[in-house]
C-alpha cells in the first residue's frame, strides 16, 4: 500500500528528462504530455532556466518529465551553471530523450549534444525528432536516418528513435507508452493532481519572462531575470472576490535595455503585464494585481554574487 493509495499491480514511476539545443521544442513537448502549461515556451532560445517537473499520471503509471535549459556553448558564467544543471539531471532519470528538431539539419550543435550525452552511464537513451508538423514525409525519413548515423559514430545505442509533435500531438501518445514502459515498477511519486514541483513564486516569475521575451531584440532573451518580490492575498476583500496582490521584479544589464522592456511611455511593460496577469490567474485560479518594476543588475549574468541573489 502506497502513501497515495492502493496502487495496481505492475504500476511504474519515475523520471525522464528532454535535452537539446536551445528552442528543440523540449517545453512544448513537456506541456503537451502534462496536458497543462507547467513550463513556459518562447520562440527565444534559452527560454528555461530552471529544472521544472511535470507529472503525467495515468491509471498505470506516474511519469515525471523534467525540463532542462538548452544545451550550449556557455560564454557567461551563467550559461556554465546551466549547464551544469543539465549534466547533474541526465545522471538522476532513469531516460534521457534527446531532442532533434525535424525543421533542421543535424549540425555541430547537435553532435556536442550527443556526444554530451555518450558519457553518462545507467541511463536509457531515446532519440526525438521533434517538429514534426513543420517537414513533410521525405524530409523526414532523411533526418530519422541522420539521427540514426549520429547515434552511431559516438557508440550511442538509441533505446529509440521517435518522430512526434508537440503542436499537432501526432505521436505524443505513443511517447508517453514508450516512457511508461521504460520506467521501474514502483508506487507514485507525487500525490494525484499535481502537474509539477515548481513553487507558485517560481511559475509565476517564468509567466512574467515569458511575456517579456515576446517581440523584443535577440540580444535581450539572454539578460531578462525575473524575481517574485511577494505574493499576498489582498486585506479586507469579501470570502468570493479575492484577489491576489504580486509584485515582480525584471532585471536586465544595461539601461539601454531597460528603455526597450518598458517601452516608449511604458506601453510595453503594459502589454507585458497584460499578458502575465492573464496567464497567472488561469495558472493560480484567482484574481491577480500584477506590479512589475525593471531594474539594471549591471553584467549580472557574470557576477556569482548576483546570480545568487537571482537564483542561480
Amino acid at each position: 500500500m502506497s502513501v497515495f493509495g492502493e496502487v495496481p499491480e505492475g504500476y511504474r514511476s519515475g523520471f525522464a528528462c528532454f535535452v537539446g539545443r536551445p528552442n528543440a521544442g523540449k517545453s512544448t513537448l513537456t506541456n503537451a504530455l502534462v496536458g497543462s502549461k507547467v513550463v513556459i515556451t518562447s520562440s527565444r532560445p534559452q527560454t528555461t532556466r530552471t529544472v521544472v517537473r511535470g507529472i503525467v499520471h495515468r491509471p498505470d503509471a506516474q511519469l515525471v518529465l523534467v525540463d532542462t535549459p538548452g544545451l550550449h556553448r556557455p560564454r557567461t558564467l551563467l550559461g556554465e551553471r546551466l549547464n551544469d544543471l543539465v549534466r547533474a539531471t541526465w545522471s538522476e532519470v532513469d531516460v534521457v530523450c534527446c531532442c532533434f528538431p525535424a525543421d533542421q539539419e543535424i549540425g555541430p550543435g547537435d553532435a556536442f549534444l550527443a556526444g554530451e550525452v555518450a558519457k553518462v552511464r545507467g541511463t536509457v537513451f531515446v532519440a526525438l525528432a521533434t517538429k514534426t508538423d513543420l517537414v513533410d514525409g521525405e524530409r523526414l525519413a532523411r533526418h530519422l536516418m541522420a539521427i540514426d548515423a549520429l547515434g552511431r559514430e559516438l557508440g550511442l545505442d538509441w533505446a529509440e528513435i521517435v518522430p512526434v509533435s508537440a503542436v499537432s500531438g501526432d505521436q505524443v501518445g505513443l511517447l508517453a507508452d514508450l516512457l511508461v514502459a521504460r520506467m521501474p515498477e514502483g508506487p507514485p511519486l507525487y500525490p494525484e493532481g499535481d502537474l509539477t514541483d515548481a513553487p507558485e513564486e517560481v511559475l509565476v516569475a517564468d509567466l512574467v519572462r515569458e511575456a517579456a521575451l515576446e517581440g523584443v531584440r535577440d540580444e535581450l532573451p539572454h539578460s531578462i531575470a525575473v524575481v517574485v518580490e511577494e505574493m499576498i492575498p489582498r486585506e479586507g476583500r469579501p470570502e468570493d472576490r479575492p484577489l491576489l496582490d504580486v509584485h515582480a521584479s525584471l532585471y536586465v544589464e544595461r539601461d539601454s535595455q531597460k528603455g526597450i522592456v518598458i517601452g516608449h511611455r511604458g506601453s510595453r511593460l503594459r502589454d507585458v503585464g497584460s499578458a502575465a496577469r492573464s496567464q497567472i490567474e488561469a495558472l493560480l485560479g484567482t484574481p491577480v494585481h500584477l506590479q512589475l518594476h525593471v531594474k539594471v543588475a549591471k553584467d549580472w549574468q557574470r557576477d556569482p554574487r548576483q546570480l545568487r541573489k537571482l537564483g542561480f
